[in-house]
């Protein structure tokens, strides 16, 4: 089974996140800083990352590029999500090694959709 990995301060986006993961296939967890990311990460990279682009204390950006220096982090598929259509910050995400960035508010027809673009997806999941 495939793993997804939530990053995000705000525990309703994670469950939201962890449920569409979880209703396309995926087995999920989630985590809400930097250090259980890399911690978790470490142990066993997932297979998708959704990487919340604005978590308190935490410089995203950096945190993107050290999560794709881990082994393993070239199978990952990790989406960088904002709040904001930023070029600049969307632009800075793509160099840092983020493959794609959601907008939030996403659903599950969006996440599938991207992941079927990059060939990154759980088993089929019905929008309901």
């Amino acid at each position: 089974m495939k793993h997804g990995l939530v990053v995000d301060d705000s525990a309703v986006i994670r469950r939201v996140a962890k449920r569409i993961l979880e209703l396309m296939g995926f087995d999920s967890t989630e985590v809400d800083d930097d250090v259980k990311t890399l911690d978790r990460c470490s142990e066993a990279m997932p297979d998708v990352i959704l990487l919340d682009w604005n978590i308190p204390g935490v410089d995203c950006i950096e945190l993107l590029r050290k999560l794709r220096r881990m082994p393993g982090s070239e199978a990952a598929t990790i989406f960088y999500c904002a709040t904001e259509n930023d070029p600049m910050m969307i632009g800075r995400a793509l160099r840092a090694g983020a493959d794609d960035v959601l907008l939030k508010p996403f659903d599950l027809r969006t996440v599938q959709e991207r992941l079927e673009d990059l060939g990154a997806t759980g088993r089929q999941a019905q929008a309901s």
